[in-house]
């Protein structure tokens, strides 16, 4: 019996290996919005980050991206006070423009931080936008902005 077992994992694991090393990108559906008048929730199509062949870049590279979240963060006052700290992790898309859209939180913290993540995230500059074979495609993109005492 355990022949067979070995036999079966091995080409079922060989399989998934060759459907792995087929995938050339990977997509997600981002929430894009309700259509007003249907009511139903509306979805764009983006590449993941790590799937794509040229990876969006901030300009000047993730040091500069540091450097600016931590420059345009404004730690709100109540939260210090009371001791709350910790990473808002967001997610958001870089457009073929390299505009920088549909923002939201992935892993919040409490709402005042996680505000001010958003707030943050949406005064980003443009990106260098993703390719893909190359194509300039639209990317999501994840990242967290810390809150420390």
């Amino acid at each position: 019996m355990s022949k067979i077992y070995r036999y079966l994992f091995l080409l079922i694991s060989a399989t998934v290996m060759g459907l792995c090393a087929s995938v050339s990108a990977q997509t997600c559906r981002v929430k894009a919005g309700k259509n007003t008048s249907t009511g139903c929730q509306n979805y764009i199509e983006v590449y993941e980050y790590d799937y794509v062949k040229e990876k969006p870049q901030f300009p000047g590279g993730n040091a500069k991206l540091v450097e600016f979240i931590n420059g345009h963060r404004e730690y709100p006052a109540e939260a210090y006070k009371k001791g709350i700290q910790g990473r808002v992790t967001c997610s958001f898309v870089v457009n073929t423009d390299g505009s920088v859209s549909h923002i939201s939180v992935i892993r919040g913290v409490e709402q005042s931080l996680n505000r001010e993540a958003v707030r943050v995230m949406s005064k980003m500059p443009e990106w260098i936008p993703g390719k893909h074979e190359g194509q300039t495609v639209p990317v999501r993109v994840v990242w967290s902005v810390p809150f420390r005492k």
